[in-house]
């Protein structure tokens, strides 16, 4: 059944469209009722719009912000700040404009902390290193899966991550990769080994799939996945 997906999907509608007919979520593969896709839509729309007007009276707090705001008033901004730029990544169409204004923002409150923090070593390499995982966090949440994943109230489930991951593309899988630690990695590759296996044994074209297995794998320091 062909179902009107739309172009720049939000997160609920991005897992839907993962979980269609792939054989990967289901044997024998399973159809999304239209019902379903509908009230995805809806829901990542009515989102959307909360954020639209979430984003503005946050944007009109900060250009209010007195002078001589307190460091709890102004570090609360910068993380709501924050929890808007990762949201972002999770609605429907593009937000490019409200991205570069929330880094813009960011930037601002940065450079206030740092000239509160004055000459003080440790408190700059404490700011320098919140910086530089703020760039790593905000560059993989470029990647949808891990948007989505990332997501308080992510649509994948625990027993949807390894296909998710072994649907995703290449790009997603090295970043996803890069969220969780050896333990949940090595955790995915085995459920990810008897998954390809099982389909497999089904006549399913894993071919692709195994191509993001071996990825993990590599990751891992594992050279190849195992052939059946």
């Amino acid at each position: 059944m062909e179902l009107p997906f739309t172009h720049k999907p939000g997160r609920r509608e991005r897992h839907l469209r993962r979980r269609h007919e792939n054989p990967l979520f289901a044997w024998p593969p399973q159809e999304v009722p239209p019902e379903d896709l509908l009230a995805a839509q809806q829901a990542d729309h009515e989102e959307m719009e909360a954020f639209r007007t979430d984003f503005r009276a946050l944007v009109q707090k900060a250009v209010e912000l007195p002078p001589d705001a307190g460091s709890e008033i102004v570090l609360g901004l910068k993380e709501a700040l924050e929890r808007h730029y990762e949201q972002s990544f999770g609605l429907p169409e593009t937000h490019t404009e409200e991205r570069k204004a929330i880094r813009k923002l960011i930037a601002l409150i940065m450079q206030a902390v740092k000239r509160a923090a004055g000459v003080d070593p440790l408190a700059r390499q404490e700011l320098a290193e919140e910086e530089e995982a703020r760039e790593i966090h905000f560059r993989l949440l470029k990647q949808p899966l891990v948007a989505d994943l990332l997501h308080p109230e992510s649509p994948i489930g625990p027993d949807q991550l390894t296909p998710a991951v072994l649907s995703a593309t290449l790009d997603e899988v090295a970043a996803v990769l890069q969220i969780l630690d050896p333990e949940q990695c090595a955790e995915l590759a085995d459920q990810a080994i008897r998954l390809l296996e099982d389909r497999a044994a089904h006549g399913v074209d894993v071919a692709p799939a195994r191509r993001r297995l071996d990825l993990i794998l590599t990751s891992l320091g594992v050279e190849d996945a195992p052939r059946h």
